[in-house]
C-alpha cells in the first residue's frame, strides 16, 4: 500500500505544476535547466505512439477518441474519432514543476480527456509543449504559464473535466515506474472543496497547490486499462 500511496501523491499533481515549489526552484541553478532537443522527446514509430496513448482508457473510450501524436513542432492530430474524448501521450513537462524528471525525455504519460477535460488540458498541454520544443529553459516555462492564467489565456476546467491515466505502459520515471491506474478530476478552485481527501484510508487524493487556482483529485481504479487487475500490493 505504501508504493500506492506514494505513487498517488505523486500522480495527483501530474498535470500541474507547484507555484510555491516554482518560486523557490528559480533561485536554484536547476531551474535553469533547459530542455533536450525536441528530436530525443519524440516516438520513432507514430502508430506506436497512437497505440499507447489509446491505452490510456478502456478500448470502449479510446477507441473512438481524437489520438495526438507529438511531432517536431508540437502536438498534431493523428486520428480523428468522434465520441467527444482526446488521447495522448504526455511528456515530462507534465509532471510537477520540482519532479526531478520534468526533462527526462524517457517519461511517457498517456493520458485520455472527456470532453471537458480535453478544453482545458489541451490548452495547457500545447502550451508548455511549444515552450518546451523552443528549449525554453525550466523556470522561464513556469513563469510563462503562470502568466497565461493569470491573463486569461489559458482556461480553467469546467465542470466534469476528468481524465483516464490506466496504462500499463504509463512511466513516470526510474522512482514511480508505471505507478498505479487512477482517474483525475479536475475543478476551477473558486472555494474549499472537501472530498474528506489525504485522510487515513481514504484513497481519494487531492492537492491544490499549482499557479491555476485547480484543485485535482486522484481516485486509484481496480484495473489497468486492458481489464487486468492493479497488482500494486503484490496479492
Amino acid at each position: 500500500m505504501k508504493l500506492m500511496v506514494m505513487g498517488l501523491i505523486t500522480l495527483v499533481v501530474a498535470q500541474v505544476f507547484s507555484l510555491e515549489c516554482g518560486v523557490a526552484q528559480a533561485a536554484d541553478t536547476k531551474s535553469s535547466l533547459i530542455p533536450a532537443p525536441a528530436a530525443q522527446y519524440l516516438m520513432a514509430d507514430r502508430n506506436e505512439e497512437i497505440a499507447l496513448a489509446r491505452s490510456a482508457a478502456p478500448g470502449a473510450i479510446s477507441g473512438d477518441a481524437d489520438v495526438l501524436v507529438l511531432g517536431a513542432h508540437g502536438y498534431e492530430t493523428a486520428v480523428k474519432g468522434h465520441n467527444g474524448f482526446s488521447c495522448f501521450v504526455g511528456r515530462s513537462w507534465m509532471l510537477l514543476y520540482d519532479d526531478p524528471e520534468f526533462l527526462n525525455p524517457k517519461v511517457r504519460l498517456p493520458a485520455c480527456l472527456n470532453p471537458s477535460g480535453a478544453r482545458w488540458q489541451l490548452p495547457l498541454l500545447f502550451k508548455a509543449t511549444e515552450l518546451a520544443v523552443k528549449r525554453v529553459p525550466k523556470s522561464e516555462m513556469f513563469d510563462a504559464l503562470a502568466s497565461a492564467y493569470r491573463d486569461k489565456e489559458l482556461p480553467l476546467p469546467e465542470p466534469g473535466a476528468m481524465c483516464y491515466m490506466m496504462s500499463k505502459q504509463q512511466y513516470f520515471g526510474p522512482k514511480y515506474k508505471n505507478a498505479d491506474p487512477h482517474l483525475m478530476f479536475w475543478f476551477a478552485q473558486t472555494g474549499k472543496i472537501d472530498w474528506g481527501a489525504n485522510k487515513p484510508h481514504v484513497s481519494v487524493y487531492m492537492t491544490q497547490d499549482a499557479p491555476d487556482p485547480v484543485s485535482t483529485f486522484v481516485i486509484p481504479a481496480l484495473t489497468w486499462s486492458d481489464g487486468s487487475p492493479n497488482l500494486v500490493d503484490g496479492h
